[in-house]
């Protein structure tokens, strides 16, 4: 087997003319190769003489040379040229990959998702008129992967469509096509209605479109990025807005009539007496001819340099003549003598304006044939570059479309940088605990800084903006060399480099300085950069702990603790003390029921027993949880010495905290008193449902953010329970600048990922956080637990309950389309509110409705279903929670189950004794627990109960699974059974549906490939509010 090599091997040793001649053999068909060895050998034929050809490819340092001979005799000749080509073409293995080192550490999809296939279709270089692209679409991250026609084919489940496609493109292994003049007309309709095919410059899907009139010789009236696409039937457009592929119909503008103007070919008049030959003025159509060439300009600060440029001539009868020559004839010679030609001065200026909206830079540069000089087209600026570039592969073709000629010069263009090498980056401490990062990238063996390349392109409008060809970034070096970097992962690390430089506190000498919160990036970058850190020591600390520890040690729980530890509960306290030793803080996110509140108090005595707390630890709870965290401070530490901020006398209490370890006081009081308790030191600030921070304007975020603590520690089994900001707000607390300023946060994470579903930004995220996060849920930790059955009980309202319904649902939903159209969704988001609301409730019972004609007549079919259910339940012995978000709806149901002879206890937010009705409940007193939603949906522990009864449905399914792992926990032995009580096509079932669209934001913090929360859009309003699909069912 030869030798692996690439097309910019063979650059060094061919000239391009002749590479180019040899990829036109290559493409006719005209070249046969096969393998021998370490040599390639085969035959090429020309001009009806079949040429002989050996290769053999062999390493000179890090680069290929060649040791070749072909029967024309010639060195370096077109037919060895070719042959080369060929043999990268049919030969996979002799590809050599010209980047192989960049970004080696890129970290693959750890899951293989389903991927889509998808024909991409390109402009064309002659001979090609345009080039199609196979490449396969993650379905899930967007990953894109390039594979050739002939692997479709060989893939015996691809579908009917892929398969006809990949058989027009001929089925070859080479992943781009080109495709010649002559079948543009049989494959650019195919692609435009298979729905498989999109636009590579705009990725916009292709369809058909009409047919379209184009003026001859103006401008093709398309929007930025099309195309026009020459074939030999005709010519045809590529719109980049819409993706639509139609043919185009060229009209010509005829000339305006001259006064006197001669009739083309003949005699107008006589220019001169003569007695032999009389000269006559002609007519004659021109070409417009457009050169591309290198001349000697004065660049901006008036130095002449050598620069890339365009010029324009107009050829009549074979003579060229450029718009600036003051001729008004042309001389010609005919057989029959001269004549002269006149020149067509309006249509020249019309081909002229063709080339305006591209964006030259005009100026004049010396020509013998005019005293005044002539004009030449050029770029300036650092882009000129890539504008060159993007005018060559996207405009010339259609010109040329249009009737231009074109003639590339062998000198025009910049060269293509010839070996691209290592990109590394340099980490370094900086000033007041920062560091800075200086990114390079190795060029033909020399070091160049890669950040103000990415610069260029970041702020150009990044991958959107940027310049791809082949699966490449075109871009430039500062002293005009074309560097070509893969596309995906170019734009991986924009991703990155992006955030960073806008977070930066200052960019020198090409490097980037960025605060101590920014260190998780460093690991994003290491996934596509080499790390090389010099005098990096509080970095290279602080980056570790987002790297996760392999292990961490096991830490004995003292005596004083008197309950035993479940294994994960052990490593949940080993995990409290390793943050502990590092000084960090954690959110320790355990699923509902498995034992938070007892692996704190662990840590708490472990702090103790160390003598470290020499201070209070503070625990902040919801007022209905104060009781609970006394009672479970004394089972399970009774020699600590707890005080409780609460009440009345909470102030003097506050005052006489010495001796005291653990602090219990609610978010409502510490709220109230932060004035005073900032001054106050902890050791451990514990905010037990953190999720009552997830407002960070509200007062009791504020509050917490003021305290004076050397560890923080948060505890919720639903971080998340509605968006990203959520989580934002408690990690502000938790660990300030960690995530950022709140605005740069929605901007770089929660914004891409909630309404994008960004898998870039999902998975930095959840790397920033995943170190200081615990979570563990019940199915991996406590397969003893029995297991909780969900059922929905769908209930048919009866018929003048449905007739209710329904006139309140068709009258508020006038009213929001209403509201919306006058203002907008995000301001009429309490009118909708509103309106669910009284949907909701009339689901529940029609007298919780506020109107006079709910109040009589209409019965409430799920209460009496409720009484049905509860009767026969009570009566086997079942013991039940029965919630409702609505208190008001609780009233009702207290004289069902009096007058039906059912014992119950209720708690709610207004009830003082809440130790009471959990007490005889426990105790086996009473077989019902009436609970409002929000007053005891969290921090009970009712594991007597073995089922759960959701009345109404609430929008958040987290709090609803909160409420129902009040009895399923650890302590349940029998199973538990959810019943959620769901009126019958109604807003409640359509409330089902959107649950589960929400229900995916909160995996965001544990796992990086969870799916993104849509928005509420006018069409979900439409869908919760819309008619009943049988109105008439009863």
């Amino acid at each position: 087997m030869p030798i692996a090599f690439s097309s910019e091997d063979l650059g060094r040793v061919f000239p391009s003319r002749t590479l180019t001649r040899g990829r036109t053999l290559v493409l006719a068909g005209a070249v046969e190769v096969h393998l021998d060895g370490d040599a390639i050998a085969g035959s090429v034929q020309e001009r009806g003489t079949r040429h002989a050809v050996r290769i053999v490819p062999s390493a000179l340092g890090r680069r290929v040379v060649f040791d070749a001979g072909c029967g024309c005799g010639a060195a370096a000749c077109v037919h060895l040229a070719a042959a080369a080509f060929a043999a990268l073409d049919r030969f996979p293995a002799l590809r050599r990959p010209e980047q192989q080192s960049f970004f080696d550490a890129l970290v693959a999809s750890p899951v293989k998702e389903k991927q889509k296939v998808v024909f991409e279709l390109a402009a064309g270089l002659p001979p090609h008129a345009c080039f199609v692209s196979v490449i396969l679409v993650g379905e899930r991250t967007g990953r894109i992967e390039r594979t050739t026609p002939a692997q479709l084919l060989a893939d015996a489940g691809i579908g009917g469509d892929v398969h006809a496609l990949a058989t027009a493109l001929g089925g070859g292994d080479q992943t781009r096509t080109g495709i010649p003049p002559g079948r543009v007309a049989g494959l650019l309709p195919r692609l435009a209605q298979s729905g498989l095919a999109r636009w590579q410059a705009t990725a916009r899907a292709l369809v058909s479109g009409e047919t379209r009139n184009f003026v001859a010789g103006a401008p093709p009236p398309l929007p930025p990025r099309s195309a026009v696409i020459a074939g030999d039937a005709g010519s045809w457009y590529v719109d980049a807005a819409t993706g639509a592929v139609g043919r185009i119909h060229l009209q010509q503008v005829r000339p305006r009539p001259v006064p006197g103007r001669v009739v083309p070919d003949r005699p107008a008049r006589r220019v001169a007496p003569s007695a032999s030959v009389e000269p006559v003025i002609v007519e004659r159509a021109f070409a417009p001819v457009l050169r591309l060439t290198r001349l000697e300009c004065p660049d901006e600060g008036g130095r002449l340099q050598v620069f890339d440029a365009l010029l324009v001539d107009f050829e009549y009868d074979g003579i060229r003549v450029h718009a600036d020559d003051d001729r008004q004839f042309l001389r010609v010679e005919a057989p029959g003598g001269p004549v002269f030609v006149r020149r067509d001065r309006a249509a020249e200026a019309s081909w002229l304006e063709a080339l305006l909206q591209d964006g030259f830079v005009q100026m004049r540069v010396a020509d013998g044939a005019a005293a005044k000089g002539r004009r030449a087209f050029l770029f300036r600026g650092r882009d000129a570059v890539e504008r060159w570039q993007a005018f060559v592969t996207e405009r010339v073709p259609a010109l040329q479309a249009l009737g231009w000629r074109s003639l590339i010069d062998r000198d025009f263009g910049p060269r293509v940088v010839g070996s691209v090498g290592i990109c590394d980056m340099r980490v370094a401490d900086a000033a007041q605990g920062g560091f800075s990062l200086d990114l390079g990238i190795e060029i033909e063996g020399v070091r160049h800084k890669l950040l103000p390349i990415l610069m260029r392109l970041h702020e150009r409008g990044g991958m959107e903006a940027a310049q791809i060809v082949d699966g490449e970034v075109v871009t430039s070096l500062d002293d005009g060399r074309i560097l070509k970097l893969p596309a995906e992962r170019i734009g991986r690390l924009l991703a990155v480099i992006g955030d960073l430089i806008e977070a930066a506190r200052r960019t020198g000498d090409d490097a980037l300085v960025l605060d101590a919160a920014e260190a998780p990036a460093v690991l994003d970058l290491e996934e596509l950069l080499t790390a090389r850190w010099q005098d990096a020591a509080a970095i290279a600390a602080r980056v570790a702990h987002f790297r996760g520890v392999a292990e961490i040690p096991e830490v004995a729980v003292p005596a004083g603790f008197t309950a035993v530890l479940r294994p994960y509960q052990q490593q949940g306290v080993n995990w409290l003390q390793h943050l502990r030793a590092c000084d960090l803080s954690g959110f320790l996110a355990d699923d509902m029921g498995l034992g938070k509140t007892a692996q704190t108090i662990a840590h708490i005595v472990v702090e103790e027993a160390a003598g470290r707390l020499d201070r209070p630890t503070l625990i902040v709870v919801p007022t209905s949880l104060v009781s609970n965290w006394t009672a479970e401070l004394a089972k399970f530490a009774p020699h600590l010495r707890v005080a409780v901020l609460h009440g009345l006398d909470r102030h003097e209490r506050r005052d006489h905290l010495d001796g005291i370890h653990v602090v219990v006081t609610t978010y409502t009081v510490l709220a109230r008193d932060i004035d005073a308790m900032q001054h106050l030191s902890w050791h451990l600030v514990v905010l037990d449902e953190a999720q009552a921070i997830k407002n960070p304007a509200a007062k009791a975020t504020h509050a917490v953010c003021r305290l004076d603590t050397r560890h923080r520690l948060c505890l919720s089994g639903t971080p998340i329970e509605n968006n990203l900001g959520e989580l934002w707000s408690q990690f502000a607390f938790l660990m300030p600048g960690l995530l950022g300023e709140r605005k740069t946060f929605s901007k770089r994470f929660r914004t891409p990922i909630e309404k994008k579903g960004d898998v870039v930004r999902r998975r930095q995220l959840a790397r920033r956080i995943r170190p200081f996060i615990l979570r563990r849920t019940k199915a991996e930790v406590a397969a003893e637990l029995p297991p909780k059955h969900t059922i929905l009980r769908r209930i048919t309202l009866a018929p003048d309950q449905r007739e209710l319904y329904e006139t309140i649902r068709a009258t508020l939903h006038e009213k929001v389309h209403h509201d919306i159209a006058t203002r907008s969704l995000a301001q009429s988001r309490i009118v909708v509110l509103d309106a669910l609301l009284k949907l909701r409730q009339v689901c529940c019972d029609p007298r919780l409705v506020k109107l006079p004609s709910a109040q009589f007549g209409a019965t409430s079919s799920k209460l009496d279903d409720l009484l049905e259910m509860v009767t026969e339940m009570v009566s086997e012995g079942r013991r039940i929670l029965l919630f409702s978000q609505f208190t008001s709806m609780l009233d009702l149901i207290r004289p069902r189950l009096a007058a039906a002879g059912i014992a119950f206890v209720e708690l709610r937010g207004d009830t003082d004794d809440r130790a009471t009705p959990v007490r005889r409940f426990e105790a086996g007193e009473v077989p019902v627990f009436l609970i409002s939603l929000k007053a005891g949906g969290r921090g009970l522990n009712l594991t007597s109960a073995d089922t759960v009864i959701h009345y109404d449905p609430w929008w958040n399914p987290a709090v609803e699974d909160q409420a129902s792992d009040r009895a399923h926990r650890i302590g349940q032995t029998k199973s538990v059974f959810v019943y959620k009580l769901i009126a019958a096509d109604t807003v409640e079932e359509r409330i089902l549906d959107l649950q589960e669209r929400k229900a995916a934001l909160a995996g965001i913090a544990f796992d990086t490939e969870v799916a993104a929360l849509p928005g509420l859009e006018f069409e979900d309003i439409d869908f919760l509010f819309g008619p009943a699909t049988d109105p008439l069912a009863a």
